[in-house]
């Protein structure tokens, strides 16, 4: 079999394909990461919360727990500090009221002591300085050292009381309690200064004397603390503590405490070693007493306020991070449930139109393609139309539906153009045809008027036989231009009969050897397609195998219809080319492939007709080295044989039958000829007559009107010589190929020589050489 050469190879893409992430997960992680972000700053802002409601729970907790004892450690301290400075200065009683307020403040430093246990507060500051209280009592005792240094020791753990309320208790966290607790640490701070002026006054004594520097701890104290109370305290006191601390300041006892703090100020006498206090300062003592326990009430109230807000604060904050996480697992339910209806929706348009894309792509568009190749037209409702949509999806489905609107105008422009060719290339075929159809027509006339001259009457057979080739050739442009090899036959025709036909139309018909039984006919619509198809196999066959090797063809039945093998002894193919080769037979390739092998057009040909035929024709090696074309024709094609019926051999396939065989072609002249049977002709055609064969051992034509011509001196037996088989002219030839023909005026002699002739064979044989050493070539 003649091998094809393949299309080309397609190179393996070396660029590696980048790993693309799908629409799903992309999605999927649009809503997470979000989804994610929101839930971990919920979840920091709800741990903060959080902790800052147990702070101020701790808080509360340490407040109503120390705070109070904290308080009265300084009450008492400020108490015995008092007591300390007038047991210094000698004042009648001051012993035993010393004593009482170091019992006092004894008692209120072991209850501080026992529940200021936490060291990560700043408790331990005040518990430190409180282990010097002994050292300071001892001095006061002995009256070592100055007063002042004494009296500073006891400031500075007052101090140190007061800056743990302003360290513990102000929550500097959170605005409205730091706003809450200001005035409670302010007025801490003012009743320590008032305490101090108290611890002065005491420190002049019966004598009613101070240092300077007494008096100036005296102002110092009188100016702090009534600017705490205007600046610090009133501006920042609820309605209902304003009041209170209204009725504080307006008792007679403040106003006792303002007006002896006035006459300090300005009623003073200057003596050489201080000054001299005024003489009603007396009532200082009792007024202290009592505007102080007011003062303490007012600071409680203070405080118990605070704690209230800070455990209400808590409790809001626990209300918050409930409603923060309650409405965070709404909001990201929400958000999950957006997400998941929106990728659904996506994901099922993008699915919608890839199913659309795939339908139109897989069955609408090659449906479109095959119709439009065939010259039918197309319905504009079967494809994909514009709809206008201005979202992505809609996009991508607008941009695929204008891609196939291209697409189909470019098939309809490519079926047009192909259609054309058609018709260009049947004109053609139709034209070569006619001039066929004239040389054959004048083959039968010179081999009617030379067939006394056996030598002649072998060439004018030959050349016969090589027109019947161009006639197929001609026809293979016709079924490759898109055309159909029309079938005269009106009646089944058996399939030796069929082989015999096909045979008959290759040039080589000698070295084909047929095996087929009659009890198969095929029907008369599929026999020309049939035979051609049979026909190019079988030429293939003897130009590609050794010119003195034997072409098998034979036909059986099978399961699935009618098997047909040729086999051939050519050269070796490798399994890559029958592969390539057996695709080409199995699909009949487009123009492009054809135009790129158009010196090799016998397979596409027979895949044209195969596909025609329903039929499957396969290449495999054969189990001489050669090659094996197996064609498979369906049952539908076929007909049981009428075992009475009279055997239709058309006239092509009777020369062939009539031939001898290659052994007697080289016979010698004088060998007897016997004679052959006569072949029975449909009805009411008479039955030909015996044909006798010429010394050559080719069958003498029979002549419309036989006439007596001279025999030869030499050959006395040749005196009346039968006429050859009559040709039918257009038998075989395509409708369209027949065409009225023209009327021959002038008959031009052949004027080639005899060394023209010998130059064409030769060149005949040096282009077989080439084949045969392209197929070595091409052998693995």
């Amino acid at each position: 079999m003649s091998p094809i050469e393949p299309e080309g190879i397609r190179r393996q893409s070396t660029t590696r394909r980048r790993r693309t992430v799908r629409l799903r997960t992309l999605l999927i992680w649009l809503a997470v990461v979000p989804t994610v972000a929101m839930g971990t700053q919920v979840a920091v802002t709800a741990e903060r919360l959080l902790a800052q409601s147990q702070k101020l729970r701790s808080d509360v907790a340490a407040a109503e727990q120390v705070g109070a004892p904290l308080y009265t450690l300084m009450v008492d301290m400020q108490a015995e500090r008092t007591a300390t400075a007038a047991r210094w200065t000698g004042t009648d009683g001051s012993e035993g009221e010393l004593r009482v307020r170091r019992e006092a403040t004894d008692l209120a430093a072991a209850e501080f002591r026992r529940l200021a246990d936490d060291p990560s507060r700043s408790f331990v500051e005040v518990t430190r300085q409180l282990e010097k209280l002994a050292e300071y009592r001892q001095r006061a005792d002995t009256r070592s050292g100055a007063a002042d240094s004494t009296l500073a020791y006891y400031s500075e753990v007052i101090g140190k009381v007061i800056q743990v309320y302003q360290q513990e208790f102000s929550h500097a966290e959170d605005a409205e309690l730091a706003q809450a607790s200001r005035p409670v640490v302010s007025m801490l701070q003012a009743t320590e200064m008032v305490a101090r002026e108290d611890t002065v006054l005491a420190l002049a004594g019966p004598s009613g004397e101070l240092t300077f520097a007494g008096y100036d701890q005296f102002v110092s104290a009188l100016g702090a603390q009534r600017y705490l109370h205007e600046a610090l305290i009133v501006p920042h006191l609820t309605a209902r503590d304003q009041r209170f601390y209204e009725r504080v300041v307006g008792s007679s006892d403040w106003q006792t405490k303002t007006r002896i703090e006035s006459a300090v100020l300005s009623g003073h006498k200057d003596i050489v070693s201080g000054i001299r206090l005024p003489a009603d300062v007396g009532g200082w003592s009792s007024a202290h007493a009592n505007f102080s326990v007011q003062m303490t009430t007012l600071n409680i109230d203070l405080a118990r306020s605070v704690l209230a807000r800070g455990e209400a604060k808590a409790a809001e904050l626990q209300t918050e991070v409930a409603w923060l996480i309650g409405g965070s697992a709404g909001g990201l339910l929400a958000v999950v449930v957006v997400v998941v209806f929106t990728t659904r929706s996506v994901l099922r348009r993008l699915h919608d139109l890839h199913v659309r894309t795939v339908t139109v792509a897989e069955e609408t568009l090659p449906d479109v393609v095959a119709r439009l190749r065939r010259g039918q037209t197309v319905d504009p409702e079967a494809l994909p139309a514009v709809s206008g949509d201005r979202d992505e999806v809609g996009r991508i489905s607008d941009a695929f539906a204008r891609a196939v609107a291209v697409s189909v105008d470019g098939h309809r422009e490519l079926a047009a153009e192909r259609h054309g060719f058609g018709l260009f290339a049947s004109g053609i075929a139709s034209r070569t045809g006619n001039l066929v159809s004239r040389q054959l027509s004048l083959t039968e006339d010179l081999q009617d008027t030379f067939g006394h001259d056996e030598a002649l009457l072998a060439e004018l057979m030959r050349a016969d036989q090589l027109t019947v080739g161009m006639r197929r050739q001609i026809e293979n442009l016709l079924i490759l231009a898109g055309g159909e090899v029309p079938d005269p036959h009106t009646e089944p025709m058996r399939v030796a009969d069929l082989l015999r036909e096909a045979a008959a139309e290759v040039e080589d018909f000698r070295r084909i050897e047929r095996q087929a039984l009659d009890e198969t006919s095929v029907e008369p619509a599929a026999i020309s397609q049939i035979s051609h198809l049979l026909a190019e196999l079988l030429d293939n066959a003897t130009r590609f195998s050794p010119p003195k090797s034997k072409v098998v063809i034979r036909a059986e039945l099978v399961t699935d219809g009618l098997s047909v093998e040729i086999e051939d002894r050519g050269p070796r193919v490798s399994p890559e080319r029958y592969e390539e080769m057996n695709g080409r037979l199995h699909e009949a390739p487009p123009y492009s492939v054809l135009a790129q092998n158009a010196h090799r057009l016998g397979l596409f040909v027979v895949g044209h007709l195969a596909d025609q035929l329903r039929a499957t024709v396969t290449l495999r090696r054969s189990v001489y080295g050669g090659t094996s074309a197996v064609v498979i024709l369906p049952r539908q094609l076929l007909v049981a044989t009428d075992a009475h019926a009279p055997r239709e051999i058309e006239p092509q396939a009777r020369v062939l039958e009539l031939l001898p065989a290659p052994s007697r072609v080289t016979a010698p002249a004088a060998a007897p000829v016997p004679s052959l049977p006569a072949v029975r002709e449909p009805e009411p055609a008479p039955e030909p007559e015996p044909v006798v064969h010429t010394s050559a051992g080719l069958p003498s034509r029979r002549t419309k009107a036989p006439a007596a011509v001279p025999a030869p001196a030499a050959v006395p037996a040749l005196a009346v010589r039968p006429a050859l088989p009559e040709r039918v002219p257009q038998t075989h030839i395509a409708e369209q190929l027949r065409e009225p023909r023209a009327q021959e005026t002038v008959v031009r002699p052949d004027t080639a020589t005899p060394e023209e002739v010998a130059d064409a064979w030769a060149d005949y044989e040096q282009g077989t050489q080439t084949v045969e050493e392209e197929l070595r070539r091409d052998q693995p």
